[in-house]
């Protein structure tokens, strides 16, 4: 293909191929050239021409002659045109030829397109040569066959888009030509004949004026028998010769052109509604006498027509005209004319064209605010129709009532309003409020008395929409149609009506997250009862009391078990008393009764066992045995009412026909429903009343059209045409027309996600439906055509799904002989189902020789067979039983299949049976998987060729070819990436094809490709050009075809994962070098793909699609938002701003920012609020509700990409304009705007963007003021934010939102001001008050559940303010103490403690009555855990907080709420000291449910008041158990943030002594153990630092509490036993008398696991498991993570106290292995910092090793020698500490010598050996070349050298004092180089200057003499102490300081020294006078007096 690649054709290449290779290879070179034009060609242009025109001459494919004259167009364009009429003269030519075989057609067509594309390119250049060429080819088109018409229409339609107006001598002509071809049988030429029309009128003036009324009548014509594509070409060019003759300005400047008005044009297509092709010039004869409808075709197509029509005129059009259009659209079913509305389905097509036409108008161009004047206006109508209704009944009486002809005139149109009505609240959501403050629930309500059952239907299901965009109108409207009811019992229009209504609210309590109090449930069920058992009583109203009752029981199910379970033995009782409860009854039933009777008892019996169908549906938790029992004695009878029905049918005639068929289809539904098994007695009788039904001559209607497809594949469809595929018209071209009336009960049931209203089939039908189902489940447990087909099908599909068998071999010729007279029937339906039988079939028999029978009956048949069916029907079964069975078990097999089916596709006779062969190949593709390999690149030929020979027309095996060409890339699959000649030659075929079938003009064909360009790129992401590929994907972007348009989505959100930056670039590049927009109504250019995707968001109505674009804008924002943050805050800015109540959120917003650069905003916002200026006009609230969710998913991005997004100074600093913080006040506006809205919707997710702002940003600082934050600012937008959400009529879920904000706004400490914290505080406040009201304030508009919801989201925000305020103190005093400490307070200081002084202020006023709430709250929750089997001891009437109905519903919002209640109370608790008891005053405004214990008790229950004590061991228990239940087992799911809270709740709560009472003593010891060993799960369990830090506060706690137990059990013991010697006291403390600790038992086992797992996870070599060795390995030190060091300090921590809980015994047990852990820790975390610190581990275990040290157990009498000995054995084993390998980390190790020196007993300390050890050590260190070490030495010695117990000092100073001197005096000559050198030589001062005091009085002298020297030897004179170095001159000072102190000390020595030594006395004197002035200014009085004692703090303080 490389050889293609070239500017002119390689000939030479090109003539070396074989025929279909050349085809291929010219392709290639075509496409190429497309690319590589226009370029400078002039040089070859002829050269070029001349090949173009050759390649025109040799039959070129459709694809090929495209190509060929694009290119030619281009190259006349772009070059010379000297030749261009030669060529033309040549195409016109070959089209005058009389050749008219075959093989010449493909030239002519070539000519004539390529005559259509130079016209297009050149237009008016080429002169009035048009005129010979359009005579020509319209002469041409009187011979011409299908392809020929078809190609002449695009090809003038070209020249008249090139000529434009030049064209006009021609039109006439071009115009008669069409006319002729919108009437062509060929679907394609009539398209194509529309195409060009709709080209002609845009200059042929006479198509919209004087001929204004043909074209019409033409156009309705074309519509008969026509199919979905030519109803959509055919409208789109009505709709637009109605709009330019309704809008044309030509028409008002000349007199004799005709203008018509908006009216008449709506008229115009009124008349082809009404009367069809018949015209509206003359009527005819035949709609005259009644004897003709109006086609459903021509009915569909005249609605897409006014769909365009409306469309094109635009949205401000249509809110000027809506009112002239509702009365026209409804107008049209008003039956005023009879003879066109003939039947119920022609009505019902009528009603769905309509509200179709309504629907795509209102809901697609309107915003909010015009569909809110929509609503008034349909309102008004139905006000209108509802006064003639009542005009027309108010004079009649009942029984002449339902005939008055203006109700049946009124029914349609009021049926269509309503629905329409429904429509747009249900789209407007919460923000249809102010319609609703209208009389339109009047004027709803009001129709439901209508005396149409159809009417009353749509007024309920109007109601219901109602209810679920308004939740707040669910119970009112339900205690409104109850009372009416009730009220109206003796009216069957209200009975009927009012029960509709109910029925429908209540199948909408399901879909309102706020639900209905429980209590309606019960009114309901009541209302029910009384109509059942009051229908008897009123003959004339007991049928509407029957249906109404059973109704009312049926949809009461659907709220569910937890509503249900209260009502279902009543339900039972009823069900049982429906039916007769005996043989004997059912016997006398039969006997009596008439017409009426039987009628009124089927109906009831019907509606029975639709409630019970609606039970099993919804209340499937109550299934259990014991109901399921309950339920099936009827049943027997039921059936036996069934086998009656036929005789009962003959005695009593038609009018009981509808009861009996209801009464079957409900019984078949219902036994599917129920387990086989539970009937099987009776299967012989419903079988053979199955078959009945199945086999009926008069119900094989249009019924297989209606539940065939649901037992078919879906990839089925693509064969039986649109009408069966998703398309947006799919409402009206639907073939079976569902309607609400037809099942009444369907009116509670959710309508499926394609329709708008539910739209059951006619009971004819769907009888058949469920008797097919039934059949399935019946037969499959034992052993005329259409019907028996189908339900053969689910037979064998039942079969395959369990495993099951045919039976015996007659059964299986049977089955067989039935599915193969199916697979040749003429009905396409029929041979789909039939081959799927097949296959299925043979799946169930699983016999390889019957599979092999049944494919070679097919292979012979396709062999023999010439006829259409025959070969479709057995090309589909191959391909169905390969599906099924996976391969037919052999390549043999798979080899015939194959090569039949080749055959069979390129039979270019019947593209039918290509279609099918085609479809079947691609079934087996796709099942072989690997097996195909083999034929991959003959069958990729095969695609491609006949891709390129296929006529476009026949799209339909195009669609079968793509099918084919995705199966084949997901076969090769990752393969496509190689790079080997086979590969790549495969995969530029597959490119190649994509291509031809993107250039397809099917737009289904180009979804194909897509989809294949999409698997592509995911295989071979290199090899397919991304910009050519998203230039596609742009171009079709906003198609009218709903499954191109998902397939664009579908690859785009592919694309996005990947590379969303570069599909971005490419779209904005391409629509920028476009000339006009790739996608009508979307600015790319402007806006970007982003805002593109985010307008069709706006304007798309598919579930799907939406979900799509939803999905590909959040990966791009997750892949770009960072990088583009500008851009995405102006998009979502800009559909928050256009608002429908924008204005008045704009003047409400009070950011308190400079009033000039407030108006500015207000301006900019102003104008782009103008619909010239706005990028997004009106978008919906839903649309809105997603840009706010953008906008906290941008914060997230931002808050990953760095911190530039949250620092001002820093971004300012970076200068990163693009940083999130320099966007905050858009953001806060936009928060706000969201907030403040109508929809709900739209505030919640306002209130989450606010809350996630106020998270975000509460630390950041405002540079400009220090000591402030930059939200601070904002607080009075944030207050007006937040005030509407506490407003009454607010819905709960909001409030609830609206308290998490405010609670984060108060804690985030953004506010100091008491005023300013007030305004928020008070929100909350009103919320608390509201919770003490109780039950008496709860709405009884929602659940009860939501007021638990409302009520615990208060609760909880006060508890995080309450933290908040608590920590926020401990924090301040804990600061204060500091400031105290140090004598430094600042004024800023005390302003913040008063600030949070003011915080706690504020909530400590509430803290009362808080407390008794967050108690009662958690006892709820502690109840509602308790596992199920202790479910019967919850309290009957409920908990503080929730009903006992709603338990269920209420669990999630205890789940949410109990932790940050929990920590609150723990700390209330602990602030009270446990110490108040439970007063009873706050609790008087509490009026809830009293709880069960008594934490809460109510004043009446005085008599039951327990002791304080009492009361808060029961607090403590129950914070205590709550918080264990959690933390046993918290879910997977369970936040972090709850796991931190409860431990810090359990922390706070052991703060404080009473509770570390109760825990630490023995009576609870195993309570102890239980918490540690479920935090010790916990810290296996959860990796977070956070939390395994705070589990170890918390085993802190519990330690402290076990050593105050033990001690105080000392103390008591010593104070009780004085007088007795010591040695009897009792052992108290773990480990008794003999020191053993049990497992699971030991409070100190459980700690050291605990300590032991954080350390050797942290540490894994101290494990001698991991390491194989016994003791530490000598492996080189680690240095920690931050979080790693503070876990190893804690666990350290923790095990120094271990001892102190252990009796003598049991600590000698322990001490080995804490003694291991601590040293382990220090040997391996011993390393230098770079600051020349110790690391925070060492530091700790140097602390640790102090404290098990000292503890009180090395000295006991019964341990004391047992530890010496121990600590002995330590030191005298192999020490780490005494090792040589220390050399690294000498200093830490010489830092723990000396800790054990000094905190050990002197009986281990004054060993010898050891302390020659020791002294080694120091030694060593002393020698060592690191100053460090020295130093560290030095001051370590000086701390031994003056520690009080000579014992221990003595022998170190006496084996070292005289080393100390001797380095000193070694110094004398090295001067130090440098300030470590320098503060070693000082410290060494120090430390001989520290001996000299403690020396013997004989020995003092003797070192006082060898120390001065040393001293003045460090003395400078007068002259080198100007050129001295700094550290020279400092040790000069420092050394003449302390002869200053020594000298006077010891004055004899002194002067002795002097006198015997003259030079040294010279340089001291020098030295002196030199520095006498300097000594004055620089010795600080600190050193003067105590030199050398800072030095050695530290390590003092910290350490020893």
């Amino acid at each position: 293909m490389e050889l293609a690649h070239s500017l002119l054709l390689n000939e030479e290449a090109y003539n070396q191929l074989g025929e279909f290779k050349k085809a291929e290879f010219v392709f290639e070179w075509l496409r190429f050239l497309e690319k590589l034009l226009p370029a400078d060609i002039r040089e070859k242009q002829s050269k070029l021409v001349e090949q173009l025109v050759s390649l025109l001459t040799s039959s070129p494919g459709p694809p090929a002659r495209q190509l060929i004259a694009k290119n030619l167009a281009i190259v006349y364009s772009s070059g010379d045109i000297f030749s261009v009429h030669q060529t033309i003269d040549k195409c016109n030519e070959l089209i005058r030829s009389k050749d008219d075989s075959p093989s010449y057609l493909p030239t002519k067509l070539a000519a004539v397109v390529c005559l259509g594309y130079l016209y297009k390119k050149l237009g008016r250049i080429l002169g009035n040569s048009f005129l010979d060429t359009v005579g020509n080819i319209l002469k041409a088109m009187k011979n011409a066959e299908s392809q020929g018409r078809y190609e002449i229409m695009l090809s003038l339609q070209n020249i008249l888009k090139g000529l434009g107006a030049a064209a006009i001598p021609c039109h006439r002509d071009i115009y008669k030509a069409a006319r002729s071809c919108l009437m062509d049988r060929s679907m394609a030429v009539r398209c194509a004949a529309a195409k060009c029309l709709l080209e002609l009128q845009s200059e042929a003036m006479f198509m919209w004026s004087t001929d204004l009324d043909s074209v019409v009548t033409l156009c309705f014509k074309s519509f008969e028998g026509s199919s979905y594509d030519v109803r959509m070409a055919v409208s789109k060019l009505l709709g637009c010769v109605l709009v330019s003759a309704v809008t044309s300005k030509q028409a008002s400047s000349r007199q004799n052109v005709r203008k018509i008005s908006f009216e008449e044009a709506l008229d115009l297509l009124g008349t082809g509604f009404l009367r069809g092709s018949s015209g509206f010039l003359r009527t005819s004869g035949d709609i005259l006498k009644g004897t003709s409808s109006v086609s459903r075709d021509v009915r569909v197509g005249v609605t897409q027509a006014y769909v365009v029509f409306i469309s094109t005129l635009g949205g401000q059009w249509l809110e000027r005209n809506f009112s002239a259009l509702l009365s026209h659209v409804l107008d049209l079913v008003s039956q005023s004319q009879p003879k066109a509305i003939q039947t119920q389905l022609d009505a019902i097509c009528c009603r769905r064209c309509i509200s179709f036409i309504l629907r795509a108008t209102v809901g697609g161009l309107l915003g909010e605010k015009a569909q809110i004047a929509t609503a008034k206006e349909i309102c008004q109508a139905i006000w209108k129709l509802k006064k003639v209704v009542d005009a027309a009944t108010s004079d009649c009486n009942v029984e002449t009532r339902v005939g008055t002809t203006d109700v049946i005139t009124s029914q349609n149109m009021l049926i269509c309003a309503l629905e329409e009505l429904g429509n747009i609240i249900y789209g407007l959501g919460t923000t249809a409020a102010p319609v609703l403050q209208d009389s339109i629930l009047d004027a709803v309500i009001s129709v439901i008395l209508h005396p149409s059952i159809s009417v009353q239907l749509a007024a309920a299901w109007c109601l219901r929409c109602i209810a679920v965009a308004l939740p707040c109108f669910l119970s009112p409207l339900l205690d409104r149609c109850v009372e009416r009811l009730t009220a109206l019992k003796s009216s069957p229009e209200a009975v009927t009506g009012y029960s509709f209504a109910i029925a429908a609210l209540l199948g909408t309590v399901k879909q309102c997250t706020l639900g209905i109090p429980h209590c309606k449930g019960k009114v309901i069920m009541t209302v029910a009862e009384d109509l059942l058992r009051s229908a008897s009583q009123n003959s004339r109203i007991s049928i509407q009391r029957m249906q109404s009752g059973w109704l009312l029981i049926a949809a009461l199910m659907t709220l569910g078990p937890a509503v249900v379970q209260h009502h279902l033995p009543r339900m039972l009782l009823l069900w049982k008393c429906a039916f007769p409860l005996s043989p004997k009854d059912l016997e006398t039933e039969k006997s009596r009764g008439d017409s009426f009777t039987w009628q009124v008892t089927l109906e009831s019996r019907a509606g029975a066992l639709c409630a019970v169908k609606s039970f099993i549906l919804h209340c499937g938790g109550l299934l259990t045995d014991e109901v399921i029992q309950r339920l099936l004695p009827p049943i027997p009878y039921a059936i036996d009412l069934l086998t009656l029905l036929p005789s009962l049918n003959k005695t009593y005639g038609n009018p009981l026909k509808p009861s009996s068929v209801n009464y079957r289809k409900r019984l078949y539904e219902l036994l599917t429903l129920l387990p086989p098994k539970t009937y099987e007695g009776n299967f012989s009788a419903v079988l053979k009343e199955l078959v009945l039904d199945l086999t009926q001559s008069d119900n094989q209607m249009v019924a297989s059209a209606a539940y065939l497809p649901s037992l078919s594949h879906q990839n089925e469809f693509a064969l039986l045409g649109p009408p069966l595929q998703e398309t947006e018209h799919r409402f009206i071209e639907d073939i079976a027309g569902g309607s609400l009336e037809y099942d009444p009960y369907s009116v509670y049931e959710r309508a499926a996600d394609s329709d708008s209203v539910p739209k059951p089939l006619p009971t004819t039908i769907s009888i058949i439906n469920a008797a097919t189902h039934l059949f399935g489940v019946i037969f499959a447990h034992i052993i005329v055509q259409q019907n028996v087909m189908s339900a053969f099908s689910t037979v064998l599909k039942h079969l395959a799904s369990c495993k099951g068998n045919l039976g015996s071999e007659d059964i299986r010729s049977s089955a067989l002989a039935l599915v193969m007279s199916a697979l040749e029937s003429s009905n396409p339906l029929l041979r789909c189902s039939a081959a799927e039988s097949l296959a299925r079939l043979a799946q169930v028999v699983a016999d390889s020789t019957f599979t092999a029978g049944l494919a070679q009956i097919s292979f012979d048949k396709l062999k023999s067979a010439r006829d259409v069916i025959s070969r479709t029907g057995h090309s589909l079964a191959l391909g169905s039983l390969y599906k099924y069975l996976g391969g037919i078990s052999s390549s043999q097999h798979l080899n015939a299949c194959v090569g039949i089916l080749y055959t069979l596709s390129q039979d270019s006779t019947s593209p039918e049976v290509q279609t099918w062969a085609l479809h079947s190949l691609s079934l087996i593709i796709d099942s072989a998987g690997p097996l195909y390999h083999v034929h991959v690149e003959s069958t990729l030929s095969l695609v491609l060729m006949l891709l390129l020979t296929v006529p476009p027309a026949y799209a339909e095996v195009h669609q079968s070819l793509g099918r084919c060409l995705n199966a084949l890339i997901a076969t090769l699959g990752p393969e496509l990436q190689g790079s080997s000649t086979t590969v790549s030659a495969l995969r530029a075929s597959c490119l190649l094809s994509c291509t031809v079938m993107q250039d397809n003009p099917d737009c289904l064909v180009q979804a194909q490709a897509i989809s294949c360009l999409q698997q592509l790129h995911m295989f071979a992401p290199r090899h397919v050009n991304l910009s050519s590929l998203v230039r596609g994907l742009c171009v079709n972007l906003s198609s009218s075809y709903l499954l191109l348009r998902r397939a664009v989505l579908a690859c785009l959100h592919q694309l996005v994962q990947r590379e969303a930056a570069e599909v971005s670039e490419h779209a904005v590049a391409l629509a920028k070098d476009s000339k006009e927009d790739f996608a009508p109504g979307i600015n790319i250019r402007e806006v970007g793909l982003e805002g593109a995707l985010l307008s069709l968001l706006d304007k798309e109505l598919d579930p799907k699609l939406c979900q799509d674009i939803r999905e590909t804008l959040t990966h791009m924002l997750i892949s770009m938002a960072v990088e583009k943050l500008s851009f995405w805050l102006k998009l979502c800015k800009d559909v928050l701003a256009a608002s429908a109540d924008f204005t008045t959120v704009a003047s409400v917003d009070t950011t308190q920012e400079e009033e000039v650069a407030h108006t500015d905003d207000e301006l900019a916002l102003a104008l782009e609020n103008d619909e010239r200026f706005h990028p997004f006009l009106h978008p919906r609230w839903s649309t809105r509700v997603f840009a706010a969710e953008c906008v906290c998913k941008i914060i997230s991005q931002c808050e990953n990409a760095g911190n530039a997004h949250f620092d001002i100074a820093l971004a300012q600093e970076m200068k990163q304009r693009d940083s999130r913080v320099l966007h905050l006040a858009d953001l806060i506006r936009m928060a706000f705007m969201a907030a403040t809205d109508h929809s709900d919707h739209l505030r919640l997710s306002g209130l989450q963007m606010l809350l996630v702002l106020i998270r975000k940003f509460a630390a950041v600082p405002e540079p400009e003021f220090p000591g402030h934050v930059i939200l601070e600012q904002y607080q009075a937008n944030v207050g007006a934010a937040l005030r509407p959400a506490f407003s009454p009529e607010t819905p709960p879920d909001v409030t609830a939102k609206a308290c998490q904000v405010c609670s984060a706004w108060i804690a985030s400490g953004v506010v100091n001001d008491l005023n300013d914290l007030q305004r928020v505080h008070q929100l909350l406040v009103t919320s608390l008050i509201k919770v003490q009201a109780g039950k008496e304030a709860q709405s009884q508009l929602y659940n009860e559940a939501t007021s638990t919801m409302e009520t615990l989201a208060v609760l909880k925000a006060w508890a995080e303010v309450y933290i908040v305020a608590v920590e926020r103190q401990k924090k301040q005093s804990n600061i204060s103490r500091l400031l105290f400490a140090t004598n430094i307070r600042e004024e800023s200081d005390r302003d913040q403690t008063s600030s949070v002084d003011d915080l706690l202020q504020l909530v400590q006023a509430d803290l009362g009555n808080l407390s008794k709430l967050w108690l009662a709250a958690l006892q709820d929750f502690a109840l509602l855990t308790l596992p199920l089997e202790y479910i019967s001891q919850l309290p009957i009437e409920g908990g503080a907080f929730y009903t006992a109905e709603t338990i269920e519903n209420s669990r999630p919002h205890y789940q949410n709420s109990w932790a940050l209640i929990l920590y609150a109370t723990a700390l209330w608790l602990t602030n009270t000291g446990f110490l108040i008891g439970d007063s009873d005053e706050g609790l008087t405004n509490l009026s809830r449910p009293v709880t069960p214990t008594t934490m809460c008790q109510d004043s009446t229950s005085k008599a039951a008041v327990k002791s304080p004590e009492d009361v808060n061991t029961e607090r403590f228990h129950l914070i205590l158990g709550i918080s264990v239940e959690f933390l046993c087992s918290p879910r997977s799911d369970a936040a972090m943030e709850d796991i931190t809270s409860c431990l810090h709740a359990l922390q706070a709560m052991l703060d404080v002594p009473w509770p570390r009472t109760k825990i630490g003593s023995d009576q609870v010891k195993e309570l102890s153990v239980e918490l540690l060993n479920v935090l010790h799960r916990l810290i296996l369990t959860r990796e977070s630092p956070d939390i395994q830090l705070a589990a170890l506060e918390v085993v802190q706690h519990i330690l402290f509490a076990a050593q105050e137990h033990v001690k105080e059990k000392r103390r008591s013991a010593e104070v009780d036993d004085g007088a007795e010697e010591k040695e009897t006291l009792p052992e108290f403390g773990e480990g008794k008398d003999t020191g053993g600790l049990i497992p699971g038992k030991s409070l100190v086992f459980a700690t050291l696991e605990m300590c032991m797992c954080i350390l050797v996870r942290q540490l894994p070599q101290l494990n001698p498991k991991i390491t194989g060795s016994p003791g530490i390995t000598a492996g080189k030190p680690q240095l920690l993570s931050e979080t790693g060091s503070k876990l190893v300090s804690a666990a350290l921590g923790i095990l120094s106290d271990v001892p102190g809980v252990c009796s003598p015994e049991g600590s000698i047990a322990v001490l080995p292995t804490i003694l291991y852990l601590i040293i382990g820790v220090l040997r391996e975390t011993a390393v230098k910092l770079p600051t020349g610190q110790i690391p925070l581990t060492v530091a700790a275990s140097l602390q640790a090793l102090k404290g098990v040290l000292s503890s009180p157990m090395a000295r006991a009498e019964k341990s004391r020698a047992a530890w010496n000995e121990l600590l002995c054995m330590v030191r005298l084993k192999k020490n780490p500490l005494l090792g040589d390998s220390t050399k690294n980390i000498a200093d830490s190790l010489l830092a723990a010598i000396t800790v054990f020196i000094l905190s050990a007993s002197p009986e281990v300390t004054t060993v010898e050996c050891l302390q020659m050890s020791c002294i080694e050590k120091f030694k060593s260190a002393m020698e060592s070349k690191d100053p460090v070490i020295q130093l560290k030495c030095y001051q370590l010695l000086l701390t031994i050298f003056q520690y009080p117990n000579k014992a221990i000092s003595y022998p170190y100073i006496q084996s070292l004092a005289a080393s100390i001197v001797n380095k000193l005096q070694e110094t004398e000559k090295a001067k130090p180089e440098n300030s470590a050198e320098l503060q070693v030589i000082q410290e060494g001062i120090k430390v001989v200057a520290a001996i000299i005091p403690l020396a013997q009085e004989e020995h003092r002298s003797q070192l006082v003499a060898c120390f001065l020297p040393i001293l003045i030897s460090f003395l400078l004179d007068e002259n080198a102490l100007g050129s001295a170095t700094n550290s020279a001159r400092s040790l000069h000072e420092f050394a003449l300081q302390y002869l200053m102190q020594i000298g006077p000390q010891y004055s004899s020595v002194f002067k002795k020294l002097m006198a015997a030594s003259p030079p040294m006395k010279a340089r001291l004197e020098s030295a002196v006078k030199g520095n006498q002035e300097s000594i004055k200014d620089k010795t600080s009085p600190r050193h003067s007096k105590n030199p050398g004692k800072s030095a050695s703090i530290q390590l003092k303080t910290n350490f020893l």
